[in-house]
């Protein structure tokens, strides 16, 4: 599980930091955030030892509400 954590952090942290070089459509700046907070909350090494009484659960329905979250951020109404 945690080989799983390692991939999807290095994905995220990756993804996020091309989209903050390129800037390629309207909400990247916001897309960009979540995707590194994303990586930071996939990341088992900062996670190891529950610090802050963060659990595994609790991390996973963050990540979730963040992918989620993205339809909002990206299609705004004006």
């Amino acid at each position: 599980m945690a080989l799983v954590g390692w991939i999807l952090s290095f994905i995220c942290l990756f993804a996020g930091l091309a989209l903050r070089q390129d800037m390629p459509i309207g909400g990247s700046v916001a897309m960009s955030n979540i995707l590194v907070v994303f990586a930071l909350l996939a990341c088992p090494m900062v996670w190891r030892e529950l610090p802050l009484g963060v659990s595994r659960g609790q991390r996973i329905v963050s990540g979730l509400a963040l992918v989620f979250a993205l339809p909002i951020i990206l299609f705004p109404t004006h």
